[in-house]
């Protein structure tokens, strides 16, 4: 078997509306995500032997357990069920996307992996299986499965994915800070009650239907993130931060993405959001800062 190698994408929720608790830590939430073109570089091949050699490296490398995470993950379960029978691999992660930063560096590789082995390893999984297997790995791995704009209902689980492309032009900021996503969800506070959801899925379903950009950001632009007030009361400087990718030219909003760290903006044009990362930088110059396009 040749090395193969394969571009895992960063995940982005341009909104993140928390709804309620449900069983296992996990909760039910509605919220608009996308994906860009920066991301993790996997590199993986046929060993012979008894056990799996799996590295990281790249700047993001630290703070990742070595022994569980989502790569080791895919392998025990697909094992566990059967497949990849007395086959060895080699695989390393290069991690261009931070970890813990609310942008599903960790869920994209395990997705990207699941899709890679059914199709080279021809195990023949259909979308349910594989949304089975990802679903037991992490909230995020079934949305990563398929690299494309996605609406979450909050409505059982409802995913909607969109085949429409926006390429909105994005900035993030990586304030050099791991959140614990099962943290930071237990010390949110919901806020939304019941009768509220109709409202907010209602709004939802309007941005599914919508036919271009400009009708999206000016959506998003009177959205939000709900974990964002429990980030900053953890992190303070989160704030400062998002106010000041808010004031550079062209920045339609700024928010935090996921369960942070990381803080996006979504600019008016690619130029606006270069000349902000310039701007950020020296401002922070310590913390990662890109810019891309979304799908």
């Amino acid at each position: 078997m040749k090395e193969f190698k394969i571009k895992s994408f960063c995940k982005i929720n341009l909104s993140l509306r928390v709804l309620s608790r449900l069983n296992r830590g996990y909760h039910n939430i509605n919220s608009i995500i996308t994906f860009c073109y920066l991301y993790d570089l996997i590199s993986i091949y046929k060993i012979n032997g008894t056990k799996d050699k799996i590295s990281f490296s790249g700047r993001f490398k630290k703070g990742i357990n070595k022994k569980s995470n989502t790569v080791t993950k895919v392998l025990y379960l697909l094992r566990k069920k059967n497949f990849l029978k007395k086959q060895t691999f080699k695989i390393n992660i290069q991690k261009n996307i931070p970890h813990g930063s609310g942008l599903g560096g960790g869920s994209s590789n395990a997705a990207d992996l699941l899709n890679f082995f059914n199709k080279n390893m021809y195990l023949k999984l259909n979308n349910n299986e594989l949304n089975k297997i990802a679903s037991q790995i992490g909230f995020d791995v079934p949305i990563s499965l398929e690299k494309k704009n996605t609406f979450l209902t909050g409505r059982k689980g409802e995913m909607l994915r969109i085949n429409r492309k926006f390429a909105l032009n994005l900035l993030i900021l990586y304030p050099n800070l791991i959140c614990s996503t099962k943290k930071i969800y237990k010390k949110h506070i919901i806020e939304n009650n019941f009768k509220t959801y109709p409202l907010i899925i209602a709004k939802g379903i309007e941005y599914y239907n919508f036919r271009d950009k400009k009708k999206l950001v000016n959506y998003l632009i009177y959205e939000n993130n709900d974990l964002e007030k429990t980030v900053i009361k953890l992190y303070p400087n989160i704030k400062k931060i998002i106010n000041f990718i808010k004031s550079q030219n062209g920045c339609h909003f700024s928010r935090i993405s996921g369960s942070g760290s990381s803080c996006i903006g979504i600019f008016s044009n690619m130029r606006n959001a270069i000349k902000a990362q310039k701007l950020v930088k020296l401002k922070y110059p310590k913390f990662w800062c890109a810019v891309s396009k979304t799908i």
